[in-house]
């Protein structure tokens, strides 16, 4: 019984040191350091890297895949945020008018179009103030191409959560978040590998 254990603990330890399990810790830590918890996956790829160096194309895509996931995730908390807050505001705005005893939106006229248009165009400066009429300016501007910038450190978790409030086309907000993904995984291992030898 107690070879059988020993066995059984050795054949643990040496499935635990596969460079696929190092390939799946990566994933995991990319994954959670795209949300909006504080954690960089930039040391772990550089150490895999250090480890196995023929893991190199392998790990940049593991990272690139697991941090873009974490990336939609952002974008989908930002999609539903942004939902619930326009529920929740229809219900305010029906409540008030029914406490006045009118609703803005009555009827098929040109007048309740009108007001519809018109609190389109307010929503965005009275929802968040002239931050999020700068956001949102900008990302309009640039689109999707702004998640081009989603690997910049403090900014750019939230920026994959505004992009999906702003409602972003999501397939083209995915690739740009891919692209600047793994650019700047290659650029970070690649510099550590070479700029830090000593490691």
């Amino acid at each position: 019984m107690e070879a059988w254990v020993h066995s059984s603990v050795l054949w643990l330890l040496s499935v635990l040191a596969l460079p696929k399990v190092g390939l799946s810790a990566i994933f995991i830590i990319s994954l959670v350091s795209a949300t909006l918890l504080p954690l960089g996956s930039e040391p772990a790829v550089f150490a895999f890297v250090k480890v196995a160096p023929d893991m190199f194309w392998p790990a940049i895509l593991v990272a690139t895949v697991g941090n873009t996931l974490g990336g939609i995730v952002s974008y989908v908390m930002g999609l539903g945020a942004e939902k619930a807050y326009e529920g929740w505001r229809h219900r305010q705005e029906s409540g008030a008018s029914r406490r006045h005893g009118t609703h803005l939106d009555a009827g098929p006229g040109p007048l309740a179009s009108a007001r519809r248009a018109r609190r389109r165009e307010v929503a965005p400066s009275r929802v968040g103030g002239r931050w999020h009429v700068h956001i949102h300016r900008w990302a309009d501007r640039l689109g999707p191409v702004a998640l081009l910038f989603s690997w910049l450190p403090v900014v750019g978790d939230p920026l994959c959560a505004v992009a999906g409030w702003l409602r972003l086309s999501f397939w083209p907000c995915v690739f740009w978040m891919a692209i600047g993904k793994a650019a700047r995984y290659i650029t970070f291992t690649v510099a550590f590998l070479h700029l830090v030898p000593f490691l």
